[in-house]
């Protein structure tokens, strides 16, 4: 009897993390609508209201990272805070997300040498609806996944990238994707190749290229 519990258990703990990893798969937005939300945020010294609307019509960044007052989140939010004018040059805007509220944010701002040279919008997901559109939540702890998520100005969702909680990302490879996804959303039929950057050769797919790279 004692053996059958257990092995009950087992397969329900097997079937729950299947069914939290079948429902979890961020990749499968790539080409997907952004979602409608609404939410405060924290910008240069103000609370703000952020909203879908707010954000079309524009390239953005949507920053999702686990928790305010940790650590390597915000070396990430440094990192990217130093090549936010370059993206604001190239029309992107930036919004982190977290599931603290705007007020935490801001006490973070205050507090932190690092943190307190972001002057892109910091956007509070207390309800955690925000996570959930981007099915960025990690069940049973309130807390989002570190993911990034590039938008286009119709709000299509063209690059995705998720790390687990101890690796950090790198704002000068977003900063190369980014300038990828622009490059071939304005010359249709071209392709970037692997670690393209701007000013290099691109591809053209034909029948006539199939076989010779």
């Amino acid at each position: 009897m004692r053996r059958k519990q257990i092995n009950f258990a087992l397969q329900h703990d097997r079937l729950y993390r299947l069914h939290t990893i079948q429902r979890r798969r961020p990749m499968a937005l790539i080409g997907s609508k952004l979602k409608p939300f609404t939410t405060q945020a924290y910008k240069e010294g103000k609370f703000v209201s952020v909203s879908d609307t707010d954000v079309l019509g524009n390239w953005a960044v949507f920053f999702f990272y686990p928790a305010d007052f940790t650590f390597v989140c915000p070396t990430e939010l440094e990192d990217l805070a130093d090549v936010y004018p370059t993206l604001q040059k190239m029309g992107v805007e930036v919004y982190s997300v977290s599931t603290d509220t705007h007020f935490s944010h801001k006490a973070w701002h205050d507090s932190s040498p690092a943190i307190g040279k972001i002057n892109y919008y910091m956007l509070g997901d207390q309800n955690h609806a925000i996570s959930n559109n981007f099915e960025i939540l990690r069940e049973g702890q309130g807390l989002a996944d570190r993911g990034t998520f590039v938008i286009d100005p119709e709000g299509v969702i063209q690059l995705i990238e998720v790390t687990s909680e101890g690796v950090g990302r790198n704002a000068a490879e977003l900063l190369r994707k980014i300038k990828a996804a622009q490059y071939i959303a304005a010359h249709p039929g071209e392709v970037c190749p692997a670690k393209w950057e701007e000013g290099e050769e691109t591809l053209a797919p034909s029948l006539d290229l199939v076989g010779k790279i």
